[in-house]
């Protein structure tokens, strides 16, 4: 079965992982699109172990995602660092996509914060903006789940009524208060890419309750939470979704923008991270 193969990759490309860490990671952050120097500001990097190395592992093919793993600390707590994701829209499954953060989690991290690019579809967000995760839909993308179950990673039918856990949230809100930085929470929604969503999607998402769209991230959450771990999300607004905007919408545009999002984005990291020694 498939998942026996995607279980054998896993275990194969974890032993080589282990050779090459320099410690056992308590945490792990995912890195979005344009925010590649985030890394640099936030960690003090011990160990690079690049994708490529590890035997059976997908590599992005997406020109802005590196596609390594960084090993340092945190606000002094060991951490990873995924400097580059693989995206359902470059062909893979939605398993062999979320096998990077799969890793993390054999490998030590109990706590995830996944951060994104993402469109604004609520009028109350702007470009430049951050988003506070809270819930989201997945639009078209099949579950990572899919497929026979490793029970070594989780149960057949995981809980995801907390998908993104409230008490990660309360500590993003209490950071992003104490340092005055605008943060409202919203419902994101993960389309399959890789064109921008048409005017109507946007209608219906609004019409559902998202505040914010990208290509990335849902599969992420939902596999980590299968795996046990604590989900956080934030979405850097990078531009207003599909019929909100005025005009056509590029990767340009989204890369130009998340550049504003980037040091509050750090700010918070580096106040939440030392309190996720304990997860």
């Amino acid at each position: 079965m498939e998942c026996l193969d995607d279980r054998e990759k896993r275990l194969t490309a974890l032993a080589e992982l282990q050779k090459r860490m320099p410690f056992i990671p308590r945490a792990a952050l995912v890195l979005g699109s344009g925010m590649e120097e985030v890394a640099e500001a936030v960690m003090e990097v011990a160990a690079i172990v690049e994708y490529r190395n590890l035997p059976g592992m997908p590599l992005p093919t997406v020109g802005w995602h590196r596609g390594r793993y960084l090993f340092g600390s945190i606000g002094g707590v060991p951490s990873v660092i995924l400097q580059g994701r693989l995206h359902y829209y470059e062909g893979f499954t939605a398993s062999e996509a979320v096998m990077p953060l799969r890793l993390a989690r054999m490998a030590g991290a109990g706590t995830v914060v996944l951060t994104n690019a993402a469109g604004a579809i609520d009028p109350a967000l702007a470009p430049g903006q951050l988003m506070l995760i809270s819930d989201q839909l997945l639009w078209g993308v099949p579950s990572p789940l899919r497929g026979g179950n490793d029970d070594d990673l989780g149960p057949r039918f995981p809980d995801m009524t907390d998908l993104y856990d409230p008490e990660l949230r309360r500590l993003f809100q209490l950071a992003a208060q104490a340092a005055g930085i605008p943060l409202r929470e919203g419902v994101f929604v993960q389309t399959p890419g890789p064109q921008f969503e048409t005017p109507a999607e946007i209608r219906a998402f609004a019409a559902m309750g998202a505040a914010a769209v990208a290509m990335s991230t849902g599969i992420e959450a939902v596999a980590a939470r299968h795996a046990g771990m604590r989900v956080a999300g934030i979405s850097c607004l990078s531009n207003r979704a599909a019929g909100l905007s005025g005009g056509p919408q590029t990767a340009e545009e989204v890369l130009a923008c998340v550049k504003h999002c980037t040091g509050a984005l750090q700010h918070l990291l580096t106040a939440v991270f030392p309190l996720l020694n304990h997860g």
